[in-house]
C-alpha cells in the first residue's frame, strides 16, 4: 500500500510539474534571463509555498468565503503583470548577457514561492485531485499520507530540474534564440496576469 501511494504521489507530481503556469513561464524566463546555476534554486519554490497552501486547503478553504478566492486571483494577477513588465524589460535590452547583479539565491527563491503562492491554481489542484487522496492516504494511516507527499515532490522537483535544463540548452544556441524565448515568455506571463485578474472579474460579476 505505501507502494501504491507513493506511484500516485509520484503520478501527480509528474503532471503538476508539466502543468503550463505563471510557474513554469517564470522559470523560462529567469534561466535566459539569469542562467541555469542562478536559476536552479528556483524549482524549491514549491516546498516554500505548497505548505500553507496544503493547510489552507485541507483544513479551512472550504469555510472560506467567496471573494477570497477573488481576491487572490486579482492581486496574483497584478503581480505576474509586474513579472512580465520586468522581464519584457530585459527583452528590450541591447545587450542580452546574464545579468551580473541579478537577485540573489533568497530573493530569487521566495518571489518564484510568491508566484506559487498568489496562483489559485495550486488551491484547485490540492483541493480537487490531490487534497481528496492526500486525506484518504492519511487516515488509513499517516505513512501513507507521507508517502504520497514524498513520491509527489520528489518527482515534481525532479521533472523541474529537468525542464530547467531544457530551458537552459538556450544559452547555447545564440542571442537571438535567448532574446526570442525571453520575449515570448514575457508575453505569456502579460497574457496570463491578465487572464487572472479578468477570471476574478467574471467571478466578482458572478457573486452579484
Amino acid at each position: 500500500m505505501i507502494f501504491t501511494y507513493l506511484i500516485l504521489g509520484a503520478a501527480y507530481g509528474f503532471a503538476a510539474a508539466l502543468q503550463p503556469g505563471p510557474f513554469q513561464t517564470y522559470m523560462i524566463a529567469e534561466t535566459v534571463r539569469n542562467g541555469w546555476r542562478r536559476t536552479i534554486p528556483v524549482i524549491f519554490a514549491p516546498l516554500l509555498s505548497d505548505g500553507p497552501i496544503i493547510i489552507v486547503v485541507l483544513l479551512v478553504l472550504s469555510r472560506l468565503p467567496a471573494w477570497w478566492l477573488i481576491l487572490l486571483r486579482f492581486s496574483g494577477g497584478i503581480f505576474i503583470l509586474f513579472l512580465a513588465a520586468g522581464t519584457l524589460r530585459a527583452w528590450t535590452k541591447s545587450d542580452l548577457q546574464h545579468e551580473t547583479n541579478a537577485s540573489g539565491f533568497h530573493y530569487n527563491i521566495l518571489r518564484a514561492a510568491l508566484v506559487n503562492f498568489l496562483n489559485p491554481s495550486p488551491y484547485l489542484y490540492w483541493s480537487l485531485v490531490t487534497g481528496p487522496l492526500l486525506i484518504k492516504g492519511w487516515h488509513e494511516s499517516p505513512v501513507y499520507g507521507v508517502s504520497f507527499l514524498a513520491g509527489f515532490y520528489c518527482i515534481l522537483l525532479l521533472t523541474l530540474a529537468g525542464l530547467l535544463s531544457v530551458f537552459a540548452w538556450a544559452d547555447r544556441m545564440g542571442s537571438r534564440l535567448q532574446r526570442a524565448l525571453l520575449g515570448i515568455s514575457g508575453l505569456m506571463l502579460g497574457v496570463l496576469g491578465f487572464y487572472q485578474i479578468w477570471e476574478g472579474a467574471v467571478m466578482m460579476m458572478h457573486q452579484r
